[in-house]
């Protein structure tokens, strides 16, 4: 096909983007059902001990209450069914405040609230872990064997030879997913089999999670998740209340709809863990390094582990002889913490990247000339090669288009009025991987021309899964995008990765273009010609006028992509506007350059971007999740007091890609861009800072109580 009229490339509109902006794209709880009823979760006041005495007899009185379900009457479940973060109703104990204990089903979601403030809790208190200052100061091992001490030539102790060094600790707060759309679950059964319209990151992981701990077959159990409303990693891994939605209707015996409000979000489906990073870097004063101690202290819930990545940039990103990565962990009575957009690399990459800053300030160097300086040939951790590696175009050509010549080395130094003005650079980078995925295409043929329908069990986040598809199956079988139609989001489709780890548009795209050159050679071998000029898939329909075919193929990623080192980069740079005065700051304008192979639709991965770079910019400056110490539980609970930026604290943000042609992590060579977005952004924005001002903020969020 000419490159002219190929779709993949193209910046075309989200072929969904009318059904939302009218409305008629179906989420979680948007779809019909007859005698539908509402359940609403109630929570634990206390952050460890047991119920002592729970009574539900006024709630059960209460109108139009049809059940109340707690520990003392819930059907037995799997707990180790594959669900993230217990509270399955299963016992009186309770590990954190907000833990569910019940929950009221009734015929409005009204009148099951009003219910939930009736039901009387008694506890018996135990002495909760909630203090992280105190519990840090005796971390353990994690369990994980995954995270062992990762040494390196002569570790952490080859930083005494070092003629320059930056020895500081960083800290990152606990923050919240908060997608647009609150998780929601709505449960229908018909005899054995339960239907689950849920927002599912993995539809098969949400499948095989849900039928395991409801002691059924997966068979048994159909998620449908069409559209999600945001997920950020917090609906890769399922939480109770998906399986409690089930529970719920089947006691009932009704359908019945569960939506966590935006307050029951902060303690329902998990977070982003705080930490504790100490950096130690050695150098020479020609700026060579010499050693990279990346040691972490993280915390978890006390009955289960998960730790963030926070060393995997500090692995890969310099050339180094010497380094440590270490982990370790304290058990808290807080909600298990998740995976979170860029789980690891956006917070360990503050650490690394503002050391880096550091480095390059107390050498007098460039921080870009340092970085360069210190580019890897191969991948440190591991010594494979790379498939490709951008970072050094990714930072020579930002500085070029961001006016990177402007900065002024000397902190505090460029005024204007009464802003101090500042520039910051700092990079990132994310594993490439393709994950195996099934696809079904099936054509048919109506007044001379080809139709396609793609279906696979994928999912989309609201990043443009259905358009990227449209366009690999417009390329791979030659016909335009609106003669095709995408089908996801439901386990009865053929099984797929999920959107999580930006696996997802590699995984898809190579499921559907694969399927596309399968019915290409189906037809071709079923037409039993030759052709002087091989024929596509539309041609062949047409030629022997066939009205309807279809094929299914099955995609992984190739034999050999296991020997190389595969990732997405980027570099971000920053320009900020402190207030002398006030100590508040403005990212005035932001700038990302990615390296991530082929991109399938510039607009849509432009808009990938700039979502991880707000997201990344608020992680600088406004957003933690701060728990009260006298109970546990959240301070923060709503967007009042959770601060996430608006449109009025963000300034210019651009994107760019370089060219970019890697067709060894899989052979379309899509790399991913939805999770490298955000890594590398906060440290730029710090970066920045310390530039206009002169003063170092090691502790996220920058705020102007810490500038002042």
């Amino acid at each position: 096909m000419e490159d002219s009229k190929k779709s993949i490339g193209k910046g075309i509109d989200r072929i969904d983007g009318i059904l939302k902006i009218t409305g008629k794209a179906n989420y979680a709880t948007d779809y019909p059902a007859k005698n539908m009823a509402y359940a609403v979760l109630f929570k634990s006041t206390i952050a460890a001990g047991e119920i002592k005495k729970i009574d539900t007899s006024e709630a059960e009185r209460y109108p139009g209450v049809l059940k109340v379900i707690t520990h003392e009457n819930a059907p037995k479940l799997n707990p180790e069914g594959g669900l993230r973060g217990g509270a399955l109703l299963q016992s009186p104990q309770i590990t954190f405040h907000g833990q569910h204990i019940g929950m009221v089903v009734a015929e409005t979601f009204e009148q099951a609230t009003a219910a939930a403030h009736l039901v009387k809790v008694e506890y018996t208190k135990k002495s909760e872990k909630i203090d992280f200052e105190k519990l840090a100061q005796t971390p353990e091992m994690p369990k994980g064997k995954e995270l062992a001490d990762l040494v390196r030539g002569a570790g952490k102790s080859a930083l005494d030879t070092a003629e320059v060094k930056v020895e500081e600790t960083y800290e990152t707060p606990i923050e919240h997913h908060h997608p647009m759309e609150p998780h929601s679950t709505m449960a229908i059964w018909e005899g054995e089999k339960l239907t689950l319209y849920n927002g599912s990151q993995i539809i098969n992981g949400a499948q095989s999670a849900a039928a395991a701990t409801l002691n059924l077959k997966s068979e048994q159990v159909r998620i449908v998740s069409p559209f999600i409303g945001g997920g950020f990693g917090s609906k890769g891994g399922q939480w109770a209340n998906l399986v409690l939605a089930a529970v719920a209707a089947k006691m009932v015996g009704r359908p019945v709809k569960l939506a966590l409000t935006r307050q029951q979000m902060f303690n329902s489906v998990g977070l982003r863990q705080r930490n504790i990073q100490k950096l130690s870097i050695g150098a020479t004063k020609e700026g060579k390094l010499l050693t990279l101690a990346h040691e972490i202290i993280s915390h978890t819930a006390v009955d289960s582990e998960y730790i963030e990545p926070c060393g995997d940039c500090t692995k890969i990103m310099y050339a180094v002889p010497n380094s440590l990565i270490s982990y370790r962990v304290v058990p808290m009575n807080l909600i298990l913490p998740t995976y979170t957009r860029g789980p690891g690399k956006s917070t360990g990459s503050f650490a690394l990247e503002s050391a880096m800053d550091e480095l390059a300030y107390k050498l007098n160097m460039d921080p870009i000339e340092l970085r360069i300086k210190n580019e890897p040939e191969k991948d440190p951790s591991n010594g494979k090669p790379w498939s490709s590696r951008t970072t050094v175009k990714c930072l020579q050509e930002g500085a070029k288009a961001f006016g990177w010549n402007m900065r002024k080395l000397g902190p505090g130094t460029n005024k204007v009025g009464d802003d101090f003005i500042g520039y910051g650079v700092a990079c990132g980078t994310y594993p490439a991987r393709q994950r195996e995925s099934s696809a079904i295409i099936k054509l048919k043929l109506k007044d001379r021309k080809v139709y396609a329908t793609v279906e696979i069990a994928a999912s989309d986040l609201g990043t443009g899964t259905h358009t990227i598809l449209a366009q690999t199956a417009a390329d791979g079988l030659s016909i335009p995008v609106e003669q095709i139609s995408v089908k996801l989001g439901d386990s009865d489709l053929p099984p797929a990765a999920g959107s999580v780890g930006s696996v997802g548009a590699s995984s898809f795209a190579n499921a559907v273009n694969d399927a596309c050159t399968k019915i290409t050679h189906e037809l071709l071998a079923k037409s039993g010609k030759q052709f002087f000029v091989r024929p596509t898939a539309a041609q062949l329909m047409i030629s022997e006028n066939t009205a309807e075919f279809e094929t299914r193929s099955n995609s992984k990623a190739p034999a050999d992509a296991e020997k190389f080192s595969s990732h997405s980069f980027n570099a971000n740079f920053a320009e900020v506007r402190v207030n002398g005065i006030t100590g508040m700051v403005k990212v005035t304008r932001f700038l990302a350059v990615t390296g991530a192979g082929k991109i399938l639709n510039p607009k849509t991965a432009r808009s990938q971007i700039i979502g991880g770079n707000v997201w990344g910019i608020g992680m600088a400056l406004t957003e933690e999740s701060v728990i009260d110490p006298r109970y546990g539980n959240f301070a923060t609970r709503s967007f009042a007091d959770y601060h996430v930026p608006s449109n009025l604290d963000i300034g210019n943000l651009d994107a760019m890609f370089v060219n970019e042609q890697d067709i060894i992590p899989n052979k379309m060579g899509v790399k991913g861009i939805g999770e490298v977005g955000i890594v590398g952004v906060a440290a730029a924005v710090a970066n920045a800072v310390f530039n206009a001002t002169g003063k170092r903020i090691r502790s996220l969020p920058i705020t102007p109580d810490k500038l002042l």
